[in-house]
């Protein structure tokens, strides 16, 4: 079968040119080579009009990276712009294979939604409307659904399967839509994929692995599906989800600059990349065969967290792919696919903190033999992510350092003749405002790219409210992300040392929801941002007050002025990280259509089937209310309980599990440790021998949480908890 499958890959025709791909990377990369060396040059030759100190080496080195990644960054948006000029018809687009074909499909596909301790309903409301959106697009009888559950609080495990159970009740989806709980997370998602995989994955020609939050259009899902069909020498499909459902600043400011300017930026990493994408670990389509047979993860020398498991499995998994001939796409154009975000700067910083880890192992595997170029690119950017914080920081710190020598020092003001004023004639001032004139235009040349076009492209100008609401939005989002920008800075700085110092990072839930940032959590969790900056402040306005160097206040306090935004941010890391999380500011700006994307001033449909979906609520199977909830509904409820045990594997009941369950009974379920009541979770024989004692034995002999939870049924469902 193997050899099949490789003689039918190699034996298709090449969807783009080999040849065609390696002179799309030569432009691209070769422009971005030459853009940095001319910058580094110019600041070469200005250190040199200044003469060169020590700290002007290692200064004058991370630029060179600092540099490069401004113009790498820079580029995409520059040759994503050309992608858009030269039209759609014009554009390398994977989805062309997709285009006139209908009827049913050919093979039989997954659609895996890994969960952690999520919000099940919410979970099932997303599942609910894809099923109902695939459905409609005519193809459900090729798909099956598997909410793989890695879920350790034992109350939302209840919870998930009344919830599964509901929904696939009201759907009429048993045998469709299934729900599996390992016992043990090991490897954390990707493990769950894996287990996945090699226990049903023989079953389906594919996978679209999504994550808790995800959402897709039914009809995009069944494109992607086709495309993979198509073209058998696809591995992996990777669609450019959008964020949805902000409700504070922060969250809508992602969503807007994604929105706005992410296409620039797809498109130009689309023209590089072509057939040597990357995975981003959700929303993709994968063949299931080639990802089980190459992309088993291998454990990392040593121990975390530079060794151990991968955390960052999504990268490594496509560039395994790659490098056994196996092609990887970005689907840039698929429109319905969604996904939502941390809803606070402090939960976003929480986060990365584990995406940080991950990136940094890939420095293992960075120069690994054999690995493709577009590989090897994937991971270096995804390891500058985090490692250029830290070499910002160094710049700024090295910075101060020469400005306060420079200042201090009557020597540093006596220049040298430069080649560019020998060349160009002009002075040390001039050359540096032209320095840096060309990294703000580096900086911010996206942004006006982005805007520019979508101002004067009449559908996405409507799509976003109008020019005005698009210039209002663009504008506030440039000035907050300037104030974010160093409290970033330092955060990804201290996870980059608290990594080096061998601190490994645990595996916890997102956070999804939430009521904004208290101002005591904020002060607490950016102490660091704003001690630093009281300190930096004291520094600069001390350089210029020291200064030998005759001149007005603008020249003497010249450098605490361009310091201004870094301190700025950092004294105001706190107020910004509230401000940023509240919802009601949020939803005032929604209101006036500030900020406000595509997606919510004119809805798809798939949102509106997720906003209305109510398949996974039923009074009559619940495990959320007050008195019975979770563990409590499972041992009580006689629908919830029979859920349950009817998901166990069928056993005879052991003597430590009666006594077990005897001291659940007699002194309640807050008696036992998290490990013990996880073993009568899955002790069927157990659970219901406790079902039958709280509902038969004399309320003197079982603990007062069994006999509230009894008394809770006396009331009408459809009364109020105060009625």
């Amino acid at each position: 079968m193997e050899n099949t499958d490789l003689t039918t890959r190699d034996s298709a025709k090449t969807f783009f040119s080999p040849c065609r791909t390696v002179l799309r990377r030569t432009v691209f990369f070769g422009s971005v080579l030459f853009v940095n060396i001319l910058a580094t040059l110019w600041l070469a030759d200005l250190f040199y009009r200044m003469q060169f100190q020590k700290a002007h080496f290692p200064l004058l080195a991370i630029f060179v990276v600092l540099n490069g990644l401004l113009v790498l960054g820079s580029f995409h948006a520059i040759f994503g712009a050309f992608d858009m000029l030269l039209g759609r018809k014009r554009s390398v687009r994977i989805s062309k294979l997709a285009e006139g074909k209908t009827g049913p499909l050919t093979k039989r596909h997954a659609v895996v939604i890994p969960v952690y301790n999520e919000d099940s309903v919410r979970v099932c409301a997303r599942i609910e409307a894809m099923y109902r959106s695939i459905e409609a697009a005519g193809n459900l009888e090729s798909f099956d659904f598997f909410i793989l559950s890695d879920t350790r609080e034992l109350d939302l495990w209840v919870m998930e399967e009344t919830s599964w159970t509901n929904l696939c009740r009201r759907l009429d989806a048993f045998g469709r839509i299934y729900y599996r709980r390992r016992k043990t997370n090991e490897n954390r998602k990707a493990g769950n994929i894996g287990d996945f995989v090699r226990t049903w994955g023989g079953d389906y020609e594919a996978m679209l692995v999504l994550d808790a939050d995800s959402l897709m259009d039914g009809g995009d899902i069944v494109t992607m599906t086709r495309i993979m069909e198509a073209y058998p020498r696809l591995g992996i499909l990777q669609t450019a989800p959008k964020l949805i459902r902000g409700s504070s600043i922060f969250t809508r400011l992602q969503q807007f600059a994604m929105r706005l300017y992410g296409p620039l930026f797809i498109r130009g990493l689309n023209f590089w990349q072509l057939s040597g994408g990357s995975y981003w670990g959700h929303n993709a389509l994968i063949r299931v065969k080639p990802f089980s047979e190459f992309c088993e993860l291998p454990a990392l020398p040593g121990r975390e967290p530079f060794g151990g498991r991968i955390l960052s499995h999504d990268f490594v998994e496509a560039a395994l792919m790659v490098s056994q001939g196996w092609e990887v796409w970005l689907a840039w154009d698929i429109e319905g696919t969604y996904e939502e975000a941390p809803p606070t700067l402090v939960d976003h910083l929480i986060r990365d903190r584990r995406w940080c880890q991950g990136n940094l192992q890939h420095l293992w595997l960075i120069f690994a033999r054999k690995l493709p170029f577009s590989v090897r690119m994937h991971l270096f950017m995804g390891i500058m992510a985090y490692l250029g914080s830290p070499l910002w920081f160094l710049f700024l710190a090295l910075g101060t350092w020469i400005a306060w020598d420079r200042y201090s020092s009557e020597l540093s003001q006596l220049p040298f003749e430069s080649y560019a004023a020998r060349w160009f004639h002009i002075d040390g001032i001039q050359q540096s405002i032209i320095l840096t004139a060309v990294i703000f235009a580096l900086l911010f040349l996206p942004k006006i790219l982005a805007v520019t076009g979508a101002v004067l492209t009449p559908s996405i100008r409507r799509s976003f409210g109008g020019a005005f609401r698009i210039l209002i939005g663009a504008s506030l989002e440039t000035i907050v992300s300037m104030l974010l920008a160093p409290c970033i800075m330092l955060a990804h700085s201290l996870m980059v040392l608290s990594i080096i110092l061998g601190r490994a990072v645990g595996w916890g839930n997102q956070n999804r929801e939430t009521d904004g940032t208290a101002w005591g959590d904020a002060f607490r969790f950016h102490a660091p941002q704003t001690i630093l900056g009281a300190v930096w402040t004291a520094v600069a306005i001390n350089i210029g007050y020291h200064s030998k160097n005759p001149g007005d206040f603008t020249s003497k306090y010249a450098f605490a002025l361009w310091m201004t935004p870094i301190l700025l941010g950092l004294l105001l890391s706190a107020p910004v990280s509230v401000w940023t999380s509240r919802s009601r500011y949020g939803r005032a700006l929604l209101k006036r259509k500030i900020l406000a994307t595509p997606e919510e001033l004119n809805p798809p449909s798939v949102l509106h089937l997720a906003d209305n979906a109510t398949a996974a609520v039923d009074p009559a199977l619940d495990a959320s209310t007050d008195a019975r909830r979770g563990i409590v509904a499972a041992v009580v409820d006689p629908y919830v309980n029979g859920v349950h045990v009817s998901l166990l594997e069928q056993s005879d009941l052991t003597d430590v599990e009666e006594a077990l369950a005897e001291r659940c009974l007699s002194e309640g379920p807050a008696s036992l440790t998290k490990a013990e009541l996880s073993e009568l979770l899955y002790a069927a024989p157990a659970m219901l021998m406790m079902h039958r004692a709280v509902w038969l034995r004399p309320t003197e002999g079982i603990h007062v949480t069994w006999t509230q939870a009894v008394e809770s049924y006396r009331r009408r469902l459809d009364q109020s908890p105060a009625a």
